[in-house]
């Protein structure tokens, strides 16, 4: 004998509620458990993501263009002196949205009180303004406003080392292309705040064109970086670039520049999954022993209706069905709860009081967290594979019941 599926739906919802307080703690479980995946997934999404956004900015850019030597040996000798036309074509790509040819060089800026070691950036104040300084983030003063600008826009830490104000005037110093001693002095024009004290302590800004005069260049530059659509999908522009690039340069990507964040990336999405396999398979074991209960408390009517001529199958079918609507309710609440719980983080939570932890870390002092659809999809199927597989012992065990054996069973 065989039940239409509306009857079998039946029969399984009935019975899934007959010990309500059995079936509310393990609903309550999976709830908890789905919304712990997903909210902790958008927590550490977040986390990743602000960390390779700092790193790209202090990068700056998804992708750098160099001569060949220059990452083995950052000095003015190993510069861009000019691209091919393929390679200009190709940074018009649509799927880049800005790019910055800049000086880049290590440097030594002197006070009337201390001297620091600084990477030294010779921009174009437009071109840099939509590859990695934001103009919000300047605390007084103003940024440069063209690459003959010769005033210097220094962080916020390096001012406070270098005990000196802005306005003040410093003097620096780095290696021109004959190894001699290359130094100017430049005033202090703007100070800015970035993420992190180290990116402040590290980087001072200053007219490409002086910079250039400064070491004798003449118009060659150390490196263009380059801004595309997201840091994931770099297919749509990097392998045009790649090839119409001559032997003497070479493009890398953020992954390739930075290794820690490339890592970091990686450990992520991994977490995802691992996150997901961890949660359900401890709340797998409540969902185990609350069917077998179920089938426990049935022993006698899984008999009966054995006896009275239905099929194994339609047992089996029965039982699945009481744990997927299970299941179905727990994910509909857990995702439900999770997007109201995340959503009105995303505007950001203030990390300050762990402000240095944060910075080692390569944090900024904000987390965004992140909601994913695919980490709420790939949930959800976790719960429901893993669940109905726990499910399918009990379930199988009940089908197999010798009827006479079970309608004596007490």
């Amino acid at each position: 004998m065989s039940l239409p599926l509306s009857a079998i739906t039946t029969l399984a919802w009935r019975n899934l509620w007959r010990n309500h307080r059995r079936t509310l703690i393990i609903l309550a479980a999976i709830v908890i458990g789905v919304w712990a995946m997903i909210f902790m997934n958008a927590m550490m999404r977040g986390m990743i993501d602000g960390m390779v956004d700092t790193g790209i900015t202090m990068l700056p850019g998804h992708a750098q263009v160099h001569h060949r030597d220059y990452l083995d040996d950052p000095s003015v000798v190993n510069s861009i002196a000019a691209l091919s036309p393929a390679a200009q074509q190709a940074l018009e790509n649509p799927d880049i949205e800005a790019w910055s040819a800049r000086v880049r060089v290590p440097a030594i800026i002197s006070s009337e009180r201390d001297n620091r070691g600084v990477i030294l950036l010779g921009v174009d104040p437009a071109q840099e303004l939509g590859v990695g300084f934001d103009s919000t983030d300047l605390l007084s003063g103003r940024f440069l406003e063209s690459v003959d600008d010769t005033g210097l826009v220094v962080g916020a830490s390096l001012l406070e080392k270098l005990e000196t104000v802005s306005g003040r005037r410093v003097v620096l110093m780095s290696q021109d292309p004959d190894n001699e001693v290359a130094e100017r002095g430049f005033r202090i024009v703007g100070v800015y705040e970035a993420d992190t004290d180290a990116q402040e302590e590290r980087f001072v800004y200053a007219g490409r064109a002086v910079v250039q005069a400064m070491l004798k260049m003449g118009p060659e530059v150390s490196e263009i970086a380059i801004v595309g659509n997201g840091y994931r999908d770099l297919g749509a522009w990097l392998p045009e670039l790649r090839a119409a690039l001559t032997a003497d340069y070479q493009v890398k990507d953020w992954r390739e520049l930075d290794g820690y964040l490339e890592m970091a990336v990686n450990i992520q999405d991994g977490f995802v999954v691992i996150l997901a396999v961890i949660i359900f398979v401890v709340l797998s074991f409540g969902l185990v022993n609350t069917m077998v209960m179920a089938v426990f408390e049935r022993i006698r009517e899984i008999g009966l209706m054995l006896a009275l001529g239905m099929r194994p199958a339609t047992i089996l079918s029965q039982i699945l069905l009481e744990g997927l609507i299970l299941l179905s309710i727990g994910l509909l609440l857990g995702n439900g709860l999770a997007v109201l719980s995340i959503l009105p983080l995303q505007s950001g939570i203030d990390l300050s009081g762990i402000a240095d932890a944060a910075e080692m870390a390569g944090m900024a002092t904000t987390l965004y967290p992140v909601l994913h659809i695919n980490d709420m999809l790939l949930s959800s199927v976790v719960v429901l594979v893993l669940g109905l597989l726990s499910t399918l012992l009990p379930a199988w065990r009940a089908s197999r019941f010798d009827p006479i054996t079970a309608l004596n069973k007490n």
